[in-house]
């Protein structure tokens, strides 16, 4: 005999069976909505950042909410820099950018495509490169179609990989790890060992087309002493990842493109030194003069306006490498603006309740609103003091000083409050 279903038994005991849900047209329009949205188009659509938005007392926009959390994620990068600041880290690094424009970068799950991101990305950090690391040079590889092609030689010019990008962003086919890998190992092989050796990979795709063992080419970078970085577009690739942990070096997968843009910066800033890879040693620097070249004029070198001081040659840039006597080139500001990773700024306190502000911020003359020491988590001045000369800073100065002067105004002058 046929057993009874549980409903029927139900209906003899007269039980009333529970009527299942049955979605109705408005839930299922807006499941089919989201299905349909991209990745860009749900992360403003679950934020909904256009409800955080109101008119000041001057009639400009302004975000209402995550003031706060903003400018406290901003103190606690501030404090683990200073934190940190006993840390060994090299002034002088050697750093080849290894970008892959295969035929992965064509898609559209970023606005309005990756390709369009990566390379505004790329540009921003070139310049942020030069600026924490005034001493350094930078140079550009891209791979596709299966092999790896160099635009830039080491160089001190941002502008100089910026227009070669701008020049070169065709993708297609395939990347190649090992052939960007020997690429680069030959040229960083042959470099002094005071300045750390690095790679940096920015990957889009999922595979790696190679015409050999591409674990060869990851011993050579590690027998070198390469430190190999991997940040990962799409997602994690097992080969990336183990090649970042055998060569000391970071790796990272991005979530979305903030995130992304988190991640390449945070190459940005020297790393730690190790003391295996890098030898301690003083270095020969010169600092030329800057002189006009007459018309019809003799010179040594490539040219240019800087002349070195030991051999009288020409260069283009600085900081750089004379081409005659191999000597190295700087300007003293390059070689100032380098300490400020061995000296950071102290961070600043934050004025309490209890906290005496003052009417204006020392740095910018900006009146200061006594709400932002009430917990008031939609003004951004949010005003903090400075622990050595006791000066009150509104908090874009704080950062300001902090992430690019790195010089306190008040300490500097000599000013204590009151004075």
């Amino acid at each position: 005999l046929p057993v009874p279903s549980v409903f029927t038994r139900a209906r003899r005991r007269g039980w009333h069976a529970r009527p299942m849900y049955e979605p109705d047209d408005d839930d299922l329009a807006a499941e089919e909505q989201a299905r349909s949205l991209r990745a860009w188009e749900k992360h403003y659509q679950d934020e909904n950042t256009w409800e955080d938005l109101e008119e000041d007392e001057s009639g400009r926009l302004r975000m209402t909410t995550g003031d706060k959390g903003h400018r406290e994620k901003r103190r606690r990068e501030i404090a683990q820099v200073a934190a940190n600041s006993h840390v060994c880290k090299g002034m002088i690094r050697f750093l080849y950018v290894v970008l892959d424009l295969s035929y992965a970068v064509n898609e559209e799950d970023m606005r309005p495509s990756r390709l369009a991101v990566i390379s505004a990305l790329m540009y921003k950090f070139f310049r942020e490169y030069f600026s924490q690391n005034p001493l350094s040079q930078l140079g550009l590889v891209v791979t596709r179609n299966g092999i790896a092609e160099r635009l830039t030689e080491l160089s001190g010019n941002p502008e100089t990989h910026i227009a070669a990008l701008k020049e070169h962003l065709d993708a297609a086919g395939d990347m190649s790890i090992q052939n960007s890998l020997e690429l680069v190992n030959i040229s960083l092989a042959q470099l002094p060992l005071y300045g750390s050796r690095e790679v940096l990979f920015v990957v889009s795709g999922l595979s790696t087309c190679d015409p050999g063992n591409v674990h060869t080419a990851i011993a050579a970078a590690k027998n070198a002493k390469i430190r190999v970085s991997v940040v990962s577009v799409a997602a994690e690739m097992y080969l990336c990842r183990r090649m970042s942990e055998e060569t000391g070096g970071m790796f990272g997968v991005s979530t979305s493109q903030h995130h992304l843009e988190e991640l390449l910066m945070a190459h940005a800033p020297p790393p730690p030194l190790n003391e295996e890879a890098t030898k301690a040693s003083l270095v020969h620097m010169g600092f030329p003069q800057k002189r006009a070249l007459d018309q019809g004029a003799f010179f040594s070198g490539r040219g240019g306006e800087y002349v070195c001081p030991r051999c009288s040659s020409r260069v283009e840039e600085l900081p750089s490498q004379c081409n005659v006597c191999s000597l190295t080139l700087v300007s003293s500001p390059h070689l100032a603006r380098s300490y400020h990773h061995l000296f950071p700024v102290a961070p600043f306190e934050d004025l309490g309740e209890g906290g005496s502000a003052a009417e204006r911020c020392f740095a910018c003359r900006r009146k200061l609103d006594i709400r932002a020491n009430q917990g008031n988590d939609n003004d951004d001045q949010a005003p903090s003091v400075c622990g050595k000369c006791t000066q009150v800073f509104c908090f874009p100065c704080d950062a300001y000083i902090h992430e690019r002067l790195h010089n306190c105004p008040g300490c500097e002058n000599g000013f204590k409050r009151g004075d």
